[in-house]
């Protein structure tokens, strides 16, 4: 069954359909979802999803667009929301430079005060890194993240960083952005990545795969990841689902 690692049910842009939606999955061929925190409140509504289902888990952390949010007194619910017995990582966290705001510096702090977290607690982690390349391979290493375990989620750089990462023991998020007519820089990275270090996401309801791009995306779309990423292996579909979910409970420790 295809697994979804990284996933965003808790967004308003599923209020209409959620529980239908969902209750579509098992026909569709989806075994297990994460849904993933991005702020206090998804985090707990991540928490709250994966406990109405039984085949989701949450994970729980602050996005680096919401750090703002953050002081030394609320960090303290990530801690205890990670200790639910549905909760397998922390995430999403990281470095987002794509605006100007919140700063790098106060980015930088939240991201490597929440893998202290994850360290404490025996959880991997979710890293989201958009325009902050060079600070992200810093603090994964200074960090020594790779003892922690984790993914590079909605991955976006070159196969030279990918390979970075896939040194540190770190896997490799791949969704929709592979299908893209434009994808060239995805297809190098999962050429060169090994299957055993590869993750399927959605990160819905954003970046849909073709045919679909621009609209909500959902988990029921992943066989088009799927079908593309086995022409590029040469592998059977069969294979990359069976390895991907295989990749996937060895992360989450499920």
């Amino acid at each position: 069954m295809i697994f979804d690692t990284h996933a965003h049910y808790d967004d308003e842009q599923f209020d209409i359909d959620r529980e239908s939606l969902i209750g579509s999955f098992k026909d569709a061929g989806i075994g297990n979802v994460v849904d993933i925190g991005a702020s206090l409140e998804t985090s707990q509504k991540a928490i709250d999803i994966a406990h109405e289902y039984d085949f989701f888990y949450a994970a729980v952390g602050v996005h680096p667009s919401e750090v703002e949010e953050l002081n030394e007194d609320n960090i303290k619910k990530l801690y205890e929301w990670s200790r639910d017995d549905k909760c397998v990582a922390i995430g999403e966290i990281g470095l987002d430079y794509h605006w100007p705001d919140p700063a790098p510096e106060l980015q930088k702090k939240w991201f490597k005060a929440q893998l202290d977290i994850a360290r404490e607690v025996e959880l991997p982690v979710v890293i989201h890194s958009r325009d902050a390349a060079a600070d992200t391979l810093d603090i994964l290493k200074s960090e020594r993240v790779g003892e922690i375990g984790g993914v590079v989620h909605c991955f976006s750089y070159s196969r030279e960083v990918a390979k970075q990462c896939v040194d540190m023991g770190l896997y490799i998020g791949i969704g929709g952005v592979l299908t893209f007519k434009n994808g060239r820089k995805m297809v190098e990275v999962v050429e060169q990545t090994p299957m055993d270090r590869i993750l399927l996401e959605t990160d819905c309801p954003y970046l849909a795969p073709e045919p679909f791009r621009g609209k909500r995306n959902n988990s029921t779309y992943l066989p088009y990841v799927v079908s593309k990423m086995a022409e590029i292996k040469g592998i059977s579909e069969e294979e990359v689902i069976r390895i991907t979910e295989e990749n996937a409970k060895r992360m989450y420790k499920l």
